[in-house]
């Protein structure tokens, strides 16, 4: 099992972001949460299998339709167990 911090900044937040992000996590196995950040960009911290951990970056660089992706920072952690997938 794999974990990873991701930051992604842009057109973010009011976007139905952190809900498509939840969505595709679930769909890959992962758990975690997408947390706003006051800054206006979005944490995102996932744990699961490394090939799904890089499906979800995948879609992190673009997101929902109405998103504006201009970055993503991803940083790999120590292996954590996490449950459910959370937004906040």
């Amino acid at each position: 099992m794999s974990t990873a911090r991701f930051i992604v900044s842009g057109r973010v937040q009011g976007v139905f972001y952190r809900g498509g992000t939840r969505t595709q996590a679930l769909e890959l196995g992962l758990a975690g949460h997408a947390w706003n950040r006051p800054d206006g960009s979005v944490e995102v911290l996932a744990s699961g299998a490394a090939d799904a951990l890089d499906a979800l970056e995948r879609w992190l660089r673009q997101g929902p339709p109405a998103a504006r992706v201009d970055a993503v920072s991803r940083e790999d952690l120590p292996e954590q167990y996490l449950h459910g997938f959370h937004t906040g």
